[in-house]
């Protein structure tokens, strides 16, 4: 969750847009197994997120609601305390996410017709992501798609146009419940995970837009029982994204990201290709 990366999170947009987006992502690198006794732990995933996005008016400003459900196909092997090696091969829902957020400054709720007219400057705006713990999960096993908990992400977000670049900064953080039906019977707890973003928006022309990303991502120490551990997690990663236009109502996004800087966590490579149709109406 601390290492995704959103440019465009914070743009206004019409009230009454319907957004539905598919998208298919393929990650894999090393991962840092925390809380067990995996070492060498390798992962690859092949990801199938649909999304539904509305836009809203809320108090005269632009919001939107967005629920996500994750699919996944994960493949892992390691080493179980320096000797044997094991493998894990699991298929399912990942933990659904619900996204709230509202730009309360720079960012008026208008109608289409409205919309044509407007020009961003500053958007200063804020989101909520929750995540339900309604992913596959066997307690049983050391690795799983879900994980068992809730999550709660506030988030802040920044948004300022300069000619044909737009910059946006983004700083969070993710608060976790417990997990009481851990691996071998235990109970695990993490802390408060905190993480930032930014991002570079050029415009291409013909609505075609490009953004380098880049994310930081440090905390969410793990406890057993009660014990701390010592996994605090830290690290930095770069993505790309480009933004092609199909016709007035589809989109195609083009992603790639990378690690930067991995002290302690996951460090992986991904790619993906995002579907965006997008309709007017409704109540």
């Amino acid at each position: 969750m601390a290492q995704s990366m959103d440019p465009r999170a914070y743009a206004n947009v019409p009230v009454g847009l319907n957004f539905l987006v598919v998208a298919y992502g393929y990650s894999q690198g090393d991962v840092g197994a925390d809380s067990s006794p995996l070492q060498d732990a390798h992962t690859r995933v092949h990801t199938l997120p649909l999304v539904y996005v509305r836009s809203l008016d809320v108090l005269g400003h632009a919001g939107t609601i967005a629920l996500l459900l994750p699919l996944a196909h994960l493949t892992a092997t390691a080493s179980l305390d320096g000797a044997s090696d094991v493998r894990r091969e699991v298929s399912g829902l990942a933990d659904p996410g619900l996204r709230l957020a509202v730009n309360f400054h720079g960012a008026p709720a208008l109608s289409a017709a409205e919309f044509a007219a407007y020009r961003q400057d500053l958007i200063v705006g804020a989101s909520l992501y929750v995540t339900a713990p309604f992913g596959q999960y066997d307690a049983d096993r050391l690795v799983n798609i879900g994980t068992n908990r809730w999550s709660v992400k506030p988030e802040l977000g920044v948004s300022k146009v300069l000619g044909l670049w737009t910059v946006e900064l983004a700083a969070g953080v993710t608060w976790f419940t417990r997990n009481d039906e851990f691996f071998g019977g235990n109970t695990r707890s993490q802390d408060p995970l905190y993480s930032a973003q930014l991002h570079l928006t050029r415009q291409l022309g013909r609505g075609v837009w490009g953004a380098l990303s880049t994310t930081y991502y440090e905390g969410g120490r793990t406890a057993i029982n009660g014990v701390p551990r010592d996994d605090s997690l830290a690290g930095s990663r770069l993505g790309l994204t480009l933004s092609l236009p199909v016709d007035r109502w589809n989109s195609v996004k083009l992603t790639a990201n990378g690690g930067l800087y991995a002290r302690t966590g996951s460090d992986f490579v991904g790619v993906g290709v995002i579907w965006q149709h997008l309709w007017l109406g409704g109540p």
